[in-house]
């Protein structure tokens, strides 16, 4: 893990595409804004730990739907 230290108004760049810039720190909380192409999507930890195990449980339907499927075409 790369730590770095910035101030409000300081940015990093991360490849060529995407950079992020400390807007404000408050206390404990830290203000981001993110500058990145459209088709870099950009989500909160959490959100994103949602998104995956969610495509995890629909991934493990497909598999159930389709060995279903597999052991119905066998029986004709």
């Amino acid at each position: 893990m790369l730590v770095l230290t910035r101030k409000p108004g300081q940015s990093i760049m991360i490849g060529d595409g995407v950079e992020v810039q400390v807007l404000s720190v408050a206390g404990e909380k830290v203000r981001l804004g993110i500058t990145a192409p459209r088709d870099v999507s950009i989500f909160r930890d959490e959100v994103y730990n949602r998104i995956e195990d969610e495509n995890r449980k629909d991934a493990g339907s497909d598999d159930a739907v389709a060995g279903a499927l597999e052991r119905l075409s066998t029986r004709s």
